[in-house]
């Protein structure tokens, strides 16, 4: 109880310099400084030397997929071409390989990257405990590693670009425990089990709603980040819990959109759906604010595909970088649902596409007019 009245002191003290007027309530755009969860870090950062790993250009660089199985991957993998295409004086190529979720193949991957020479490597690890020994083979031999969006369960790299998942999880948990004034059941709709952001972001909320003995998790079931089976799943929840259900933990709004779908399917009418978390889709959003479902959107930006390009040549010159580089975030929340600790960097109904797909990307960097379906980047292959 003391650890959060201290909490709620202090964010009461942050809260003094936000925007509370019903005026500031018209203008909310965007936060645009360094990333806060490097800022606000409680404990000394890490910094990877990189003098051994200096040369000169052009580079090869080789990119180790998981997969690109929904629309965040393929952002993202579209993020690092463009990156790669802006940089063509100093890359001489981009190697992509795709190991389809399958951990045996993307070690495979790895080792065929390694033997093709590469200079860099950047990997989005399956899971994170099978690739580890192939990531730390890879920094043994001299090649720098950079993980991406998902990382390994060592130290054994140079850098891991990210967007902090233990934030996500908090963030996410915090307000949902608020919207509930502290009681009620909540279900969670995880990513992949094994998948380094659905573990970390899981073990984050926990520890969040651990913290209110008044919060009940009715149910947690991974989602593979797939909206169908999200639906699925959920469909499933309410035909056991129904009404018991008061809150809707999606750890990214890839499945988001699928559990909003399951609530409109089983006849629950606008202003009816409980407070809902989602995060990077589009459609995950316009679902919530078509069906009046309070909601907070804090991205996980696929554009960190592009920072772990621009750190890449980073370290190729030999400059030093984070161990963990984090890129930065929005906090986006629905008109009239901001709580004592989650305040709006833009309104949820500013932010929405509600002209475009469901399945646009919205914090891709690569501009308002990207476009999965249309995009082409001249990178050197």
């Amino acid at each position: 109880m003391l650890r959060r009245s201290l909490l709620s002191a202090t964010l009461a003290v942050a809260g003094m310099f936000a925007i509370s007027t019903a005026e500031a309530q018209e203008q909310r755009n965007g936060y645009t400084g360094a990333p806060r969860t490097e800022l606000w870090s409680p404990v000394q950062l890490q910094y990877s030397d990189t003098s051994k790993y200096q040369k000169e250009g052009p580079y090869v660089i080789g990119f180790s997929n998981a997969s690109v199985d929904n629309t965040w991957r393929l952002a993202q993998l579209h993020a690092i071409q463009a990156a790669a295409a802006k940089h063509k004086d100093k890359i001489k190529q981009l190697i992509i390989t795709d190991a389809n979720n399958n951990p045996s193949k993307q070690v495979s991957d790895v080792e065929d990257l390694l033997q093709r020479g590469v200079d860099i490597l950047l990997i989005s690890a399956s899971k994170a405990d099978a690739l580890d020994p192939i990531v730390t083979q890879a920094m043994n031999d001299g090649v720098p590693v950079i993980m991406v969006d998902r990382r390994v369960t060592s130290e054994n790299f140079v850098s891991f670009v990210t967007a902090s998942d233990e934030v996500t999880g908090r963030l996410f948990a915090q307000w949902l425990v608020e919207k509930l004034n502290g009681k009620g059941n909540v279900i969670m709709l995880p990513g992949q089990a094994g998948a380094s952001p659905a573990e970390l972001r899981i073990a984050a909320a926990k520890s969040i709603f651990a913290q209110y003995p008044g919060i009940k998790i009715l149910d947690l079931q991974y989602t593979d980040w797939s909206p169908a089976k999200a639906k699925s799943i959920v469909s499933a929840m309410i035909q056991k819990f129904g009404k018991d259900i008061n809150g809707i933990w999606n750890d990214s709004g890839v499945q988001g959109g699928g559990s909003l779908e399951a609530f409109v399917a089983a006849g629950y009418k606008p202003g009816e759906i409980p407070p809902v978390t989602c995060a990077d889709l589009n459609g995950c959003l316009k679902i919530a604010l078509e069906n009046k479902v309070p909601v907070l959107n804090f991205d996980y930006p696929p554009a960190m595909g592009g920072a772990a390009v621009e750190l890449a040549l980073q370290v190729l010159s030999g400059a030093a970088v984070p161990k963990l580089y984090f890129v930065n975030s929005d906090v986006v929340v629905s008109k009239g649902d901001e709580t004592a600790s989650i305040k709006a960097d833009r309104w949820a109904e500013d932010y929405v596409r509600m002209d475009k797909p469901n399945d646009l990307i919205l914090s891709s960097g690569l501009g308002p007019d990207y476009d999965p379906q249309t995009f082409s980047a001249d990178y050197p292959k």
